[in-house]
């Protein structure tokens, strides 16, 4: 009985067991580091990505053949936000420049 009351006393005592606190710089180093990471792992390789994609769209020409939406055809016009293709002898249909996916020479 004795022995479980210097316990008592001695958790009286010291108070409470409380984790270490970091502080406000050790949360503002952490968000920092988890956003580098991100950033270095996600936004920076799908900015690469998108610019030789928009690069690829400025270097379409008439004549080439491209697969636009699945279907492959040759470009016999180009327009502002979208092109003519000739998919078969005098079948000619109008894609969306953003639906090319690859330019074949």
């Amino acid at each position: 009985m004795e022995q479980t009351a210097d316990v008592v006393n001695t958790v009286v005592q010291t108070g409470p067991v409380t984790a270490p606190q970091n502080g406000f710089w050790g949360m503002v180093l952490y968000c920092a580091v988890v956003f580098g990471i991100i950033y270095f792992l996600m936004v920076r390789p799908n900015k690469k990505r998108m610019a030789e994609y928009q690069k690829m769209l400025d270097s379409l020409k008439e004549g080439n053949r491209v697969m636009a939406a699945g279907i492959y055809g040759t470009i016999k016009k180009i327009n502002e936000k979208t092109i003519e293709l000739e998919v078969a002898k005098g079948v000619v249909i109008e894609v969306n420049k953003n639906a090319v996916a690859s330019v074949e020479e």
